[in-house]
């Protein structure tokens, strides 16, 4: 069996050629905290747009909080 061949898009292959600058583990921890900062500030513009046009709200973030996220596994035999 052959593994998929995939192409890296022009994003991908920035953040490649960015880490493969860290030559510690400590620039790589700096460039993943810039890096989570930058997608929690993504998610919350979303979260606030959403709640701006009323997709979000209290309701909808309870209903959230009932769901059970755990992955399904297939019946025992």
């Amino acid at each position: 069996m052959y593994a998929e061949q995939t192409t890296l898009n022009p994003i991908q292959l920035h953040l490649l050629e960015m880490f493969n600058h860290c030559d510690s583990e400590k620039m790589m921890l700096e460039l993943k905290e810039v890096l989570a900062e930058f997608y929690a500030k993504q998610v919350q513009e979303e979260a606030d747009r959403l709640w701006d046009e009323g997709t979000l709200n209290g309701e909808a973030i309870e209903r959230i909080l009932d769901e059970h996220w755990r992955t399904p596994y297939p019946e025992a035999r």
